[in-house]
């Protein structure tokens, strides 16, 4: 596994925790940035981890407003939780992430849903994050 794929899951578990317990996401970003130094054999996938929240954190209104606007009929508040999260990875990686192609931060993204959430799921994210990226 890629230290890039590590990077999106360790990203992954940062949002889905903030979410679930209703905290901002900078104060898990803090508790997981103790917890990486701690760990320097983890560096690699910590630096992008990192680099993800803070660029989910940084243009959080436009990654929403694209989210919303791809997920046809779908408020962000009815999303599960890891979709949603897996769709601000994938949109901040194809809006802001030049070293990163469209098509692998789709993959990426789906196959994290496969992993982690519902049946559904991975389908879902592959096409919001298609309408998202086609409409960029």
């Amino acid at each position: 596994m890629s230290a890039r794929t590590k990077a999106r899951k360790r990203a992954l578990d940062i949002l889905f925790q903030a979410d679930v317990r209703g905290e901002d996401i900078p104060v898990m970003l803090a508790v997981e940035a103790k917890r990486a130094a701690t760990e320097p054999a983890r560096e690699a996938s910590w630096l992008y981890a990192r680099d993800i929240v803070d660029g989910i954190i940084d243009n959080s209104d436009v990654i929403d407003e694209q989210i919303t606007a791809a997920a046809k009929d779908w408020s962000m508040a009815r999303m599960p939780t890891v979709d949603r999260a897996l769709l601000r990875i994938g949109v901040w990686e194809i809006l802001y992430n030049d070293q990163v192609p469209t098509a692998v931060a789709i993959d990426e993204a789906v196959e994290l849903a496969k992993e982690f959430s519902t049946d559904e799921s991975a389908s879902f994210v592959h096409g919001v994050l298609a309408r998202v990226a086609r409409s960029n």
